[in-house]
């Protein structure tokens, strides 16, 4: 009961100093307010563009490896001259995986290029042109809008097929069907059997929308595979770890290009949790920036806050000397200036927390990537606003508490 009316009696302190003195509180908590909104905000930015990466990192398959000429790295020191000679994975390496594999369910194959895509006097630019074995879909699964995948025959035949994505179609055949239709790439035509359902940019800036998809053996009639930049994708079977995979696909790959026991893998497995190991440093570092920029603010507020308190003792030293003539104790009066100072504290910050939600109100509004505002983020803004004002608040109740009930209620004040 003695500490709920402690915290009663502080909470109608503390409103009485905003009500009494309110440009003084305001400016004194403003402090608190920005450093608040600058650590939480910049963690709500983060932690919402953690979430999307990561999001679009795991639709990638956890439980895929991608066997590659050039490893996956982030950081200036990456010694490509190191891995130029390499050679490009090949279709023959894939089928030689599956045969070779205990550890694998599905392998695809994968080359991209930029090309030009026509249907009539419509024409599109730059376009992604992707070929693509017939197991892709079953490793990178999507959604399509119309008509159907490629068939084993078509796929293993290179037949003259294509799916495209939502754009290339709203762009080429302005409204049409285009099912059935032909689209021209490579200088040659060839039949559109699905469109792609429209997903939208993810936060790389990539989509499948404007994409043309092609089968790999109708591709290697106009590409040259060769340093274009090819991947084989792998898919572990069930309970099988990427890591158990990757000791295996090790082997089969050194086995499959005759290395030496003492030579270097001229291959590389690389895996999403690659990227997402490199955004987590990305993100510690920025996370450190913001405490930094919020810790100049917060330490402002943090004086501001001792300031008011220092005032506050000194207005209320007769009241504090009548208080510990009755029998007060030190420590009522130190947890009495506290708890007021802990208030103040806490109504600065949840200042801050409620302008961040609004922003990401807004931006969620505005944009097309959405802010959340997590219940770990306002937890963390009450309680770092809570430590300020205990800190802060300590010196000044100290001082209260220390004072001679005496010459406390002689004060003048």
């Amino acid at each position: 009961m003695i500490v709920l009316k402690l915290i009663y009696e502080s909470f109608l302190f503390a409103i009485n100093a905003l009500k009494v003195n309110k440009v003084r509180t305001f400016l004194s908590l403003l402090g608190i307010t920005i450093g608040i909104f600058s650590i939480i905000s910049v963690f709500t930015v983060f932690d919402s563009l953690e979430n999307a990466i990561k999001s679009e990192i795991n639709s990638l398959g956890n439980n895929v490896l991608f066997v590659q000429k050039w490893p996956w790295a982030m950081g200036k020191d990456y010694p490509w001259w190191k891995y130029y000679q390499r050679p490009e994975a090949k279709t023959q390496e894939m089928d030689e995986i599956l045969k070779r594999s205990n550890t694998v369910q599905s392998a695809a194959f994968m080359v991209s290029v930029q090309r030009s895509a026509y249907h009539e006097n419509n024409r599109m630019e730059g376009i992604p042109v992707v070929a693509v074995s017939q197991d892709y879909n079953k490793i990178m699964p999507f959604d399509l809008q119309a008509g159907r995948y490629f068939t084993f025959t078509e796929s293993h035949g290179g037949k003259n097929v294509a799916l495209i994505g939502s754009d290339v179609a709203d762009n080429l055949y302005q409204g049409q069907d285009p099912l059935g239709k032909t689209i021209k790439v490579f200088g040659r035509k060839l039949i559109v059997i699905g469109v792609m359902k429209k997903q939208g940019e993810d936060v790389f800036g990539n989509s499948k929308d404007n994409w043309v998809m092609i089968p790999v053996n109708y591709a290697r009639n106009v590409i040259d595979f060769n340093n274009i930049g090819t991947t084989i994708l792998v898919m572990a079977k069930p309970n099988v770890t990427n890591e158990q995979m990757m000791d295996e696909l090790t082997g089969i790959m050194r086995s499959i290009r005759k290395l030496s026991p003492g030579a270097e893998d001229n291959f590389a497995l690389n895996e999403t949790d690659i990227i997402s190991k490199g955004f987590d440093q990305l993100f510690s570092v920025i996370a450190m920036v913001g405490w930094i920029i919020g810790g100049f603010s917060l330490l402002v507020g943090g004086f501001g806050i001792a300031n008011i308190m220092f005032v506050s003792v000194k207005e209320r030293t007769n009241q504090i000397g009548i208080q510990k003539s009755l029998g007060a104790k030190n420590y009522f009066v130190l947890l009495q200036f506290l708890f007021e100072s802990v208030f103040l504290s806490v109504m600065g910050g949840i200042v801050g927390l409620l302008i961040v939600f609004i922003l990401t109100l807004v931006v969620s509004a505005l944009f097309s990537f959405t802010l959340n505002l997590t219940f770990g983020n306002i937890m963390l803004g009450i309680i770092v606003s809570a430590i300020i004002g205990l800190f802060s608040g300590y010196f000044p109740a100290w001082t209260a508490s220390r004072l001679n009930p005496v010459d406390a209620m002689r004060s003048n004040f």
